[in-house]
C-alpha cells in the first residue's frame, strides 16, 4: 500500500476525534487521542488498561467509545484491531465498513446506494411515530419555530426551514451558536425548537435548545443518540439511524440520509395538518419562482 494512502487511512480516527473533541470532556480526550494515536497498541488494552494508560476510569473509556460511534468498548477495540491490520498487512483500506480504495466506482456506487437503503430502512423502522406526531402537531401550530444544527446537520436544518417557509410557516435555521442562542432567548410558549445533532452531544446545538426549553417553547430533537445530552432539554426526540457511521466518514453520510428521512416525515405531517393554508402558500411559491425556470 503507498505510503500516503496508509497516512490518509491512518490520520481517520484522528480526524473523527478532533471533529468531536469539543464535546468532550478532558479526560473523554485522553482517551479519543490516545486511541488516534496508536490504534494497535490500544487493541490490546482491555477497558481497564486504556484507562489506567490515560488516567481515566472505565466508565470515561465506555463513553468515549460511545461518542466515537461505537455501541461499546468492545466493538471500539474490534475496530482498532482492524484498522493496525490493515495498515500491517497492506490491504487497501476500507472508505467505508464494505468499501475500499481500489474498488471500482460501479462497486462504489451499487455499496453505498445499497447502504443508504438499509439506512433509511432502519430510520423508519426505529422512529417512533407517537413522538413523531406530537412534534408534528406542535410544529403545524408554533408561532414560530427555530432549528439548530452545524456541519452536516446544519445542511439539514436548512432544508427542513426552507420547507416550512413554502408553506407558510415562520421558520429560521441557525447554525451560528452566538445568534441561535441570541434568538432563543426570544422564545416562548407555542414556539417550536428543533436541534439536529447526529451525535447527541454537539454542544453549539445543546445550547441553544436548552435556552428555548427553559424558555417555554416546545423542544423536539432529530439524533441518533437518544440517550445523548441533547435529550435532556427535548419534549420529542426523533431517533434516526447510527449503524452506518465509520471512521472514514467523517461527513456523516448515513447520518444524514437518515436525518433528511426524518425531517421530511414531520414536513409531510406538518403539511398534512395545515392543507388550507399550506397548499394556497406552496402554489404561490412555484409560481413566484416559475418564470425562473423558463430562461
Amino acid at each position: 500500500m503507498p505510503q500516503e494512502v496508509k497516512e490518509i487511512f491512518g490520520s481517520a480516527l484522528a480526524a473523527k476525534v478532533r471533529t468531536l473533541g469539543p464535546s468532550m470532556t478532558r479526560s473523554m480526550q485522553r482517551v479519543a487521542e490516545a486511541v488516534a494515536k496508536d490504534p494497535a497498541g490500544c487493541a490490546a488494552l482491555t477497558v481497564t488498561g486504556l484507562a489506567e494508560l490515560t488516567g481515566t476510569s472505565e466508565a470515561t473509556v465506555v463513553r468515549t467509545a460511545r461518542l466515537l460511534g461505537y455501541p461499546g468498548y468492545r466493538d471500539l477495540r474490534l475496530a482498532l484491531a482492524g484498522l493496525a491490520a490493515q495498515q500491517q498487512s497492506g490491504r487497501s483500506p476500507a472508505i467505508t465498513t464494505d468499501i475500499a480504495v481500489d474498488d471500482p466506482l460501479a462497486e462504489v456506487v451499487a455499496k453505498l446506494a445499497y447502504d443508504e437503503q438499509q439506512t433509511l430502512a432502519d430510520t423508519a423502522a426505529g422512529l417512533d411515530t407517537v413522538q413523531l406526531g406530537a412534534a408534528v402537531a406542535a410544529t403545524a401550530s408554533a408561532r414560530r419555530i427555530d432549528v439548530y444544527g452545524v456541519g452536516a446537520s446544519g445542511l439539514v436544518a436548512q432544508d427542513l426551514t426552507q420547507k416550512l417557509l413554502r408553506i407558510g410557516l415562520i421558520a429560521q435555521a441557525h447554525s451560528d451558536p452566538h445568534l441561535a442562542v441570541t434568538n432563543a432567548v426570544q422564545l416562548r410558549s407555542g414556539d417550536v425548537a428543533i436541534a439536529i445533532t447526529h451525535s447527541g452531544a454537539t454542544g453549539d446545538v445543546i445550547e441553544p435548545l436548552r435556552v428555548a426549553f427553559e424558555h417555554g417553547a416546545t423542544t423536539v430533537a432529530i439524533t441518533g443518540r437518544p440517550g445523548g445530552a441533547v435529550a435532556q432539554y427535548a419534549d420529542h426526540v426523533l431517533t434516526t439511524s447510527t449503524a452506518r457511521e465509520s471512521e472514514l466518514r467523517p461527513a456523516a453520510m448515513s447520518s444524514r440520509t437518515s436525518q433528511l428521512l426524518v425531517v421530511d416525515c414531520l414536513f409531510v405531517g406538518v403539511a398534512q395538518q395545515t392543507y388550507e393554508t399550506a397548499a394556497p402558500a406552496l402554489a404561490a411559491s412555484y409560481e413566484a419562482l416559475a418564470h425562473r425556470h423558463r430562461r
